[in-house]
């Protein structure tokens, strides 16, 4: 990350100033019954009548299973939402998206972001959960998933980050290698021109997941010049997020190449997408230049915006949904919540 590793400590400074939280799952299990995890929230009381989504679920799984030492809390919401997983998903690996809260599915199995999402927290249940048997149901199901493709790259970005994840717990596990090389394969390679290195014409959303999984694949499969390909990516990538020295994500509405960018609404998925991509490239380098992106993305949530203020209500410990020109968007929806729970868990790091 050279553009920034000679570049003075403000960020870190700045961050160190604020008071950074411990993550907190009060509102994710507000947000939770024994079914699921709810979409949507108005302000921090769920609405049930949307339902729940595998989208979201699957990242409750993933955020629940990184924690080091769960309480008996998020050990449950673990068990939880990997019944549920187990519930979504067919005999051919694809999985149902919707349910009701009538407890009926609203969509047929299929192969969207919730399939590659669900991968990523099963992968990520399979490698890091400290209950063993809950590892090995995840990894059943991540293996009955691990065999199926997606056309779409998002999709395919999610699930080989959940093949990374087996893979450095099971080095030998087929179906995850396979996995991980199509994951980057389906990513595509960078354009070569240096105003744009990115392998699409627009910037859409989670858009740091498709470097990550550059970045994995080309560690875990000894790729030296896939691996130098996708720390291009994210080093680019974190330097057009910003803005005066603080990270402006790319908004909802996207950036298409030689557009005009917009700076709202700001979603926190991207900022939690971009500070998964710079843990992961710290780890993979060993260079500490990648933790100022981390830093950033924790200052994000504090306030240290756009707009300065706080993306998340200490009240209820849910984040806000999106920052939008007039400031945030309160209501506390899973999405940003677990974005929150995600980006603080890499706090750790320096605390």
């Amino acid at each position: 990350m050279t553009a920034t590793r000679d570049r003075p400590r403000d960020d870190r400074r700045r961050t160190a100033e604020l008071a950074v939280p411990a993550p907190s799952f009060t509102h994710l299990a507000r947000l939770s019954d024994d079914t699921g995890l709810f979409e949507h929230a108005r302000h921090a009381i769920v609405r049930r009548e949307h339902g729940y989504c595998t989208d979201d679920v699957a990242r409750g799984l993933l955020v629940a299973s990184r924690e080091p030492e769960p309480s008996a809390q998020v050990l449950g919401l673990a068990e939880c939402y990997l019944a549920f997983l187990t519930h979504a998903q067919d005999g051919r690996g694809a999985f149902h998206n919707r349910l009701g809260h009538d407890r009926q599915w609203a969509d047929q199995p299929a192969l969207g972001d919730w399939w590659g999402r669900a991968l990523w927290g099963l992968g990520t249940a399979a490698a890091r959960h400290p209950a063993a048997w809950i590892r090995e149901e995840a990894l059943v199901a991540f293996s009955c998933g691990a065999v199926r493709r997606s056309a779409a790259p998002h999709a395919m970005a999610f699930a080989g980050l959940g093949a990374a994840e087996v893979l450095r717990r099971h080095p030998g596990h087929a179906a995850a290698a396979a996995l991980l090389a199509d994951a980057a394969r389906a990513v595509g390679p960078a354009d070569p021109d240096p105003r744009w290195p990115w392998p699409q014409q627009r910037l859409s959303y989670a858009s740091a997941a498709l470097a990550e999984v550059v970045i994995a694949a080309g560690q875990l499969r000894g790729d030296a010049p896939l691996l130098a390909a996708g720390l291009r990516m994210l080093t680019w990538l974190c330097e057009v997020q910003l803005r005066n020295g603080r990270l402006s994500v790319v908004p909802a509405e996207g950036w298409e190449r030689d557009s005009p960018r917009l700076r709202h609404d700001q979603q926190p998925i991207e900022v939690a997408a971009l500070a998964d991509a710079c843990a992961t490239a710290a780890a993979v380098t060993g260079d500490p230049a990648w933790e100022i992106g981390l830093e950033r993305a924790v200052g994000w949530f504090l306030g240290d915006n756009d707009l300065g203020m706080a993306m998340w209500d200490p009240a209820t410990g849910g984040g806000y949904d999106g920052l939008t020109p007039h400031g945030p968007n309160f209501n506390q929806g899973a999405e940003s919540t677990l974005a929150l729970i995600s980006t603080l868990q890499h706090a750790r790091r320096w605390s």
